[in-house]
Order: structure tokens, then C-alpha cells, then sequence
């Protein structure tokens, strides 16, 4: 166990003298290369109305993710009604879909329980 510590600790060394060394550098280039992106000045008042312009956006975007939702709901019905027609792809697809999305909430339970799996707190 000492020797993995030993190893963890080396690399994250050299992983701290490469940032040392490059960090400036690559933060130097990413700038340049999205300096259209920055406001000038960045006073608290433009932050303020970039949120609000980005909130307001999202905000005026819902009604096309409804209608793309419906759409999706009614490509599923549609599949449902036919699903003589489907192939096993499409069903293991769906299946692993269906399990990825039970994991995810599984998991987000255990976190949301403080990472225990009864929920008692030793």
C-alpha cells in the first residue's frame, strides 16, 4: 500500500510541474483562440444582463423542446402499436436505455442518501 502512495504521490508531481511549466501557455492560447467570447469591460452589470439574455433564451427555447418532446412520445406510441414490426436491435436498444436510466436513478439515490446503500449513517 506504501508503494502506491508512493507511485499516487510521483505523479501527482509530474502532473503539477507540467501544469506549472504549460498551464500558462495553454491558458495563453485557449484565450486567444475565444477572445470573441469575452466582454469588454466585465463589469457586474454586463454579467447581470448576460445572465438575464441567457435565461430569457433558454426560457423562449421550451416551447420547441415541448413540441420535440410530443414528438419523440408519439414516435414511441407509434413503435408500441407496431411492435410486431420491430427488430431485436431495436428492442436491446430500448432494453439497455431502460436499464441505463433505472441505474442512473439508483445511483442518484445512493448519493442522495449520503453514498449509503440502507440509508443509515454508521
Amino acid at each position: 500500500m506504501a508503494s502506491k502512495l508512493k507511485q499516487l504521490q510521483s505523479k501527482a508531481g509530474q502532473a503539477s510541474q507540467f501544469l506549472s511549466k504549460h498551464g500558462s501557455a495553454y491558458y495563453k492560447q485557449l484565450m486567444e483562440q475565444n477572445k470573441q467570447f469575452v466582454q469588454e469591460p466585465a463589469t457586474v452589470e454586463k454579467c447581470n444582463e448576460l445572465s438575464k439574455q441567457l435565461f430569457y433564451t433558454r426560457l423562449a427555447s421550451l416551447p420547441n423542446r415541448n413540441e420535440s418532446f410530443w414528438k419523440e412520445v408519439d414516435h414511441v406510441k407509434n413503435l408500441w402499436k407496431n411492435k410486431q414490426d420491430l427488430h431485436v436491435e431495436q428492442v436491446g436498444v430500448a432494453a439497455l436505455f431502460g436499464i441505463e436510466c433505472f441505474a442512473w436513478f439508483c445511483a442518484g439515490e445512493i448519493v442522495g442518501r449520503g453514498f449509503t446503500i440502507t440509508g443509515y449513517h454508521v
